[in-house]
């Protein structure tokens, strides 16, 4: 693994994936040393391998979306999914993210729909959250690639341990972040997190199974991490 400084980016060239990763310069110092472990090694090849022998998304430019979009000093709100989207053009490196003019997926229908109620918003005719990613949300997969139609199929390849790295390290250099953990998979990182110096809200998946169940709606998260934010003299996310 080599690293080279390309403008107001800082370029990853992972060999073993024969692509170039623009990721923002702040997130260096803590990612590669996890680039350069042997588990991460082992992913970049299957992760090469997949997406030579099949069509996987994102788009490889934009595995990392989420620390290109979110500088690491100025991480605010973390929001934890699981895998990307498998369908064609959807994912766009965000977790819950799609591009620009894609429907919105359900799960993402329900959070736009809880953030209209919770807060009076619009609701808005784009589903790319990079906009949220610029004001601070690290917005993270705990698998950063998926075969195409294939939910899951990427995972316990070494994602994992590369996330769960991320989320320790936020945890352990920055404070007063606020993490969204929605659904019993992303619930079980808050053991990742130091709750004394961070805040934890908890809900049901924004998916239409647990929503459909009540786990969801109502959770008025987005109004919450906004106050919590301003008791911590931090701007609000224009959600």
């Amino acid at each position: 693994m080599m690293a080279r400084k390309t403008g107001a980016k800082f370029t990853f060239v992972l060999e073993t994936y024969v692509m170039d990763v623009s990721i923002d310069p702040s997130w260096k110092g803590y990612l590669q040393a996890e680039f350069e472990k042997p588990y991460f090694k082992q992913l970049a090849g299957f992760v090469k391998d997949e997406y030579k022998r099949h069509t996987c998304y994102p788009l490889g430019k934009n595995i990392f979306a989420a620390f290109d979009h979110c500088p690491f000093q100025e991480t605010k709100v973390v929001i934890i999914g699981q895998d990307p989207y498998h369908g064609p053009n959807q994912a766009n490196g965000l977790c819950f993210s799609v591009k620009d003019g894609i429907p919105h997926p359900p799960s993402l229908v329900n959070i736009f729909k809880e953030i209209t109620v919770d807060i009076g918003a619009a609701y808005p005719k784009s589903g790319n959250l990079e906009r949220w990613a610029a004001q601070g949300v690290l917005l993270l997969n705990a698998t950063l690639t998926v075969r195409a139609h294939q939910a899951g199929s990427h995972q316990k390849k070494g994602w994992e341990t590369f996330t769960d790295a991320v989320i320790r390290t936020v945890s352990e250099q920055l404070d007063g972040v606020v993490f969204l953990l929605w659904g019993g998979f992303a619930k079980r990182k808050a053991s990742l997190i130091d709750g004394t110096k961070h805040h934890i809200l908890t809900s049901g998946h924004p998916s239409p199974l647990s929503a459909n169940r009540g786990l969801w709606f109502g959770n008025q998260h987005f109004s919450k991490t906004n106050a919590l934010l301003n008791t911590m003299g931090k701007e609000n996310i224009l959600w």
